[in-house]
């Protein structure tokens, strides 16, 4: 078993693609970029970075204006937001385990609680995009996370569904577990599979799954 286990949010715990899908489309519109451009938003890095490459003209304060619009946008929808199968499951597994775990999420603070709150996840260690200066590929929110659980990066095991989060993770140090099809140490079939990858009892809390 890992030290700990460091865990993305978006389409990793937390099924967010409708609303992420929404709020980008009407930012798009907001801002004069045509919808088939939106095929180049990263899934899992931070909104700036992919703001820089939808409007290269923008910079600064201009820039950042932009940046907290396409937050905005997403505070408020939580329309379809929900746990992901399996994950109430395996995190109740691995705190009967007493294996600690930690989110690390490309989302600001305020959207990562929003987002957590409705898909009824409590997560004792939470890294989001404002504690940190890099983002991710950057391996510094995992390095964050696996110091706030007071174990070394390279005993963890990262699950991640996106390539910018992978790389994250390996450049801490750490082992990884990947989601839709993507490559890691470890390739489970969804969350269910990466409980029994573990050997993990399976678990299930109060209105979870």
């Amino acid at each position: 078993m890992y030290a700990a286990i460091l865990f993305d949010m978006d389409g990793t715990l937390v099924g967010s693609d409708a609303a992420v899908a929404r709020s980008w489309a009407a930012w798009a519109r907001e801002y004069g970029v045509a919808g088939a451009d939106l095929v180049r938003v990263a899934h899992g890095v931070p909104s700036d970075g992919t703001i820089r490459l939808l409007r290269p003209d923008l910079s600064g304060a201009a820039l950042d204006a932009a940046a907290a619009r396409q937050l905005e946008l997403q505070y408020d929808d939580l329309d379809d937001v929900d746990a992901l199968p399996g994950a109430h499951a395996l995190l109740a597994a691995l705190d009967a385990a007493r294996v600690p775990w930690a989110v690390v999420t490309s989302a600001d603070r305020r959207l990562a609680a929003a987002r957590l709150g409705a898909a009824g996840i409590d997560a004792p260690v939470l890294v989001a995009r404002d504690d940190v200066r890099h983002g991710k590929p950057d391996p510094e929110g995992y390095r964050a996370a696996a110091a706030a659980l007071g174990v070394d990066p390279a005993a963890c095991l990262v699950v991640e569904d996106a390539e910018a989060g992978l790389a994250a993770g390996r450049a801490a140090g750490a082992a990884t577990a990947a989601l839709r099809g993507l490559d890691g140490d470890l390739r489970p079939a969804g969350l269910t599979g990466l409980t029994a990858l573990l050997g993990l009892a399976a678990a299930v809390r109060p209105g979870g799954s």
